[in-house]
C-alpha cells in the first residue's frame, strides 16, 4: 500500500486538492502497479507563516 504525503502551502482549493490526489494516485498505479484501492495520499497544508525560505516566512516573501 503505498502511502505519499505532500506538504503545501495553504491557499490551493479543493478542487486543485482533488487533483492533485488523482494525479499521485495515476502516477502510483501506472510507475509500480499498486492497485488504485491501495493508494493512500495525505495532504498536509501549512500557513505561509510556517513556511522559511531564506531567513523569510513565505508570507512575507508573498509566496
Amino acid at each position: 500500500m503505498p502511502i505519499m504525503q505532500v506538504f503545501l502551502l495553504e491557499g490551493r482549493t479543493d478542487e486543485q486538492k482533488a487533483r492533485l490526489i488523482s494525479a499521485l494516485t495515476e502516477a502510483a498505479v501506472e510507475s509500480i502497479g499498486a492497485p488504485r484501492e491501495t493508494v493512500r495520499v495525505i495532504i498536509t497544508e501549512m500557513p505561509k507563516t510556517h513556511f522559511g525560505i531564506g531567513g523569510k516566512t513565505a508570507a512575507e516573501r508573498k509566496r
